[in-house]
């Protein structure tokens, strides 16, 4: 049986910052005359202070706040005005909501950035950080480098929004979280403002909101290639844009840390700093798994003092990159603390880290994998729940061509730092489909725990901007990288890299994808093996602390059992397999205020194995937004729906919103969109 979550450690909760602490809502003015509701903690003193920025469309006033709570007011106890700002036309922001990081989204971010600094407690210096999407437009806004943008902390991000992002992955849709985080945004957009903070407009524009809102997936769907739609926003296309400091966080159990990488490769050594560590998609601080947790707003309070208040800190005499290296594990679905280290690079690349090839061997294989490999892959997203990462890879192993290669018994391991690389000798039969590789440390007892993995669309191997069909009956050599990591491969252990030709519901099946020979003689793994330096130091940060929490009350659901997160049913007759997710975003909870926010998620993927044009994906969100003491009751529910034939993907949405019992707005969309590389 797994560990438990509740085994991890939680942070420490602190009250004695060295200043008192004051907090107001505000309303931001944009040209135009629309208003961005924001959340300021500032410090009590009469000397300007330096702001931090966080700025995301996931509301304010609720479905951050807990998370909010932890870290503004500490970051406002020592010294900093600390903003939270609700993108437009989300939470109690004016206007309607757009596209992820569209240009009036970066547009209205400069304009809040250039009010901060204009503000008489502001110093004029300004910092942006933030989670995900508030750290996608961290970067992106430093690259329109708005004068008072100093520095950034940006956390689980991506420089590149086509080919590490939810939408596409090495050129292939990603069937997982392309649908799944579409129809979550659906849901997200289709929120009504708050009445207690919107004031009494909140209806006129929520159903202002409704009659603009369109599903995503349909401009994801409709851009299958890197063309200028994914180049808008991904600050890998100029890396020379970026003025401000960056400190890039991110964690090797989420699917961004090759971001991390990536900047302290490109951006300038004097400004950048990296660290990636053992963590899921959350902020190392939070005590989620897989741990440890590390002092996160302690070492960011370096990072704004060294670059908001001219203080030399020491941060920018750390290594280039900290990075954790995990010890081997056996495989489970959740660590609470991963075995480890902390090791430093003082530039990237390494002179630590050298590729070894590890030549494949034995004749031609057939890798024509059925269509349900890939139900163990583990969630793309984990956030620190118990069924996320990948189980025992065994069972996916038996469906793909595995190679393997020893490590000495005698040895002292090999450990790897960066990214690995295959490369793949293939003769296809069909004009489409993909390959993946994934490496796995197989330890004596035969169990297999998923180290990392890659893939590729066959139509992409001459770049991500383009889709070449394979000439059918021909052979060639393909390349690709894998994710990035840190492990270290122990004695006596064996390192299997498996390649298939199937990950559902990662990779959405190609159409007429039959499989593919692969032939070892021209095939092999590049591992980044990383060398023991002589001037290895012993590393780490401090333990976590945070500030005190918002008192939030979670009450138990009598009603039924709690559904399984992950759950894996086979209908034998059909040879159908079908995997139903809880993403558990939050449950209920009830607020200090009053507010009694529901949320409801369940996405169901099912497939038949030999049929790769039987892919679905179900989505559906209920959510319901309540104040008893004001008798207001809203509800929203909708449900998504993607699959596909031979010639295009298919995508159904639906969006009812009730207010008590009345409806007040229902729109379903149905559409046909070509694949042209998907």
């Amino acid at each position: 049986m797994s560990p438990s979550i509740r085994s991890a450690p939680r942070p420490a909760v602190r009250t004695d910052f060295p200043y008192e602490t004051t907090r107001e809502d505000v309303r931001i003015p944009l040209p135009g005359g629309l208003r961005l509701y924001a959340r300021v903690w500032r410090p009590v003193t009469d000397e300007p202070v330096p702001a931090l920025l966080e700025y995301l469309p996931y509301r304010l006033s609720d479905w951050t706040a807990p998370r909010d709570w932890q870290r503004h007011p500490w970051y406002a106890g020592h010294g900093y005005a600390s903003v939270r700002v609700d993108v437009r036309g989300h939470g109690n922001s004016e206007g309607v909501p757009g596209d992820e990081y569209d240009a009036t989204e970066l547009a209205d971010g400069v304009e809040v950035i250039n009010w901060l600094a204009a503000q008489p407690w502001c110093s004029g210096r300004v910092g942006m950080f933030g989670i995900s999407w508030g750290g996608f437009n961290s970067l992106q806004l430093a690259a329109l480098a708005p004068e008072p943008l100093k520095a950034v902390v940006t956390v689980c991000s991506t420089d590149d929004r086509y080919d590490n992002d939810v939408h596409y992955m090495g050129g292939s849709v990603l069937g997982v979280d392309m649908h799944a985080w579409a129809s979550t945004m659906l849901a997200f957009a289709s929120r009504p403002p708050d009445p207690v903070y919107a004031g009494e407009g909140w209806r006129d524009l929520w159903r202002s909101r409704l009659e603009s809102v369109e599903p995503l997936i349909h401009t994801w769907l409709a851009h299958q290639t890197r063309d200028a739609y994914w180049r808008h926003g991904s600050v890998c296309e100029d890396y020379t844009a970026i003025d401000a400091a960056v400190l890039a966080v991110g964690g090797w159990h989420d699917p961004y840390r090759d971001t991390v990488l990536r900047l302290v490769e490109h951006l300038d050594p004097a400004k950048v700093r990296g660290i990636i560590g053992p963590w899921s998609h959350q902020y190392p601080d939070r005590g989620l798994p897989p741990g440890p947790a590390i002092g996160f707003l302690q070492e960011t309070l370096r990072w704004w003092d060294q670059h908001l208040k001219d203080r030399d800190t020491g941060v920018l005499d750390e290594p280039l990159l900290r990075a954790w290296i995990s010890a081997s594990h056996p495989p489970a679905t959740v660590y609470p603390e991963l075995p480890g280290r902390w090791v430093g690079e003082p530039a990237w690349p390494s002179p630590n880290v050298t590729p070894v090839p590890y030549a494949f061997r034995g004749d031609p294989v057939l890798v024509d994998s059925p269509h349900h490999t890939g139900l163990d892959a583990g969630r793309f997203f984990p956030f620190g729940n118990d069924a996320d990462l990948p189980p025992d890879q065994r069972d996916e192993d038996a469906k793909s061509a595995s190679f393997e290669f020893a490590v000495d018994p005698e040895g002292s391991g090999i450990e790897i730092l960066g990214r690995p690389r295959v490369r793949l000798r293939l003769t296809v039969d069909a004009p489409a489909g993909q390959v993946i590789a994934r490496l796995c440390d197989v330890a004596p007892d035969g169990s297999s725990t998923l180290v990392t993995r890659g893939a590729l669309n066959l139509s992409a191997r001459e770049g991500r901007d383009r889709a070449v069909p394979w000439p059918e009956g021909a052979t060639e050599d393909v390349e690709f990288e894998l994710n990035g990591i840190g492990h270290t491969f122990p004695p006596g252990h064996r390192i299997r890299l498996a390649v298939s030709s199937a990950y559902w519901p990662w990779i959405w099946p190609q159409a007429a994808s039959a499989g593919f020979v692969l032939d070892p003689a021209g095939s092999g793994l590049d591992l980044p093996v990383r060398t023991r330096s002589a001037a290895d130091r012993p590393l780490g940060f401090p333990p976590p602390e945070q500030s005190a929490p918002l008192e939030v009350v979670y009450p138990e659901t009598a009603t039924a059992p709690p559904r399984p997160e992950r759950l894996v049913t086979r209908d034998v007759a059909e040879g159908v397999w079908r995997l139903e997710v809880d993403p558990r975003y939050g449950g209920t909870r009830v607020y200090p205020d009053g507010l009694e926010f529901t949320e409801d998620a369940l996405e169901t993927y099912t497939i038949q194995e030999s049929d790769p044009l039987s892919a679905k994906a179900v989505s559906r969100w209920t959510v319901r937004l309540h104040r008893p003491a004001l008798s207001w009751d809203t509800r929203i529910e909708t449900r998504s729906e993607t699959s596909c034939d031979a010639e295009h993907f298919t995508t159904v949405n639906e969006v009812v919103c009730r207010e008590g019992d009345e409806v007040v707005f229902r729109r379903t969309w149905e559409k046909d969109i070509p694949r042209t590389a998907g």
